[in-house]
C-alpha cells in the first residue's frame, strides 16, 4: 500500500493509518492516546510516523 494511501486513512482514522504502517508496535498505542487526547495530535503523529519510516 502506497504512502499516500496510508497518509489518507491516518487523516481519517489516525490509528488505523499507524496500525497499517507499523503494526502493533509502540507508535500505535502512542497513537492511540494521542487520539483519545485530541483527534489533531493524532493525525500530526500519524503523519510523522508514515512519512518517517
Amino acid at each position: 500500500m502506497g504512502d499516500f494511501v496510508r497518509i489518507i486513512i491516518a487523516i481519517l482514522l489516525p490509528p488505523l493509518g499507524v496500525f497499517l504502517h507499523v503494526g502493533l508496535r509502540g507508535p500505535f498505542w502512542i497513537n492511540i492516546l494521542l487520539s483519545l487526547l485530541g483527534y489533531v495530535p493524532g493525525i500530526v503523529h500519524a503523519v510523522w510516523v508514515i512519512a518517517k519510516h
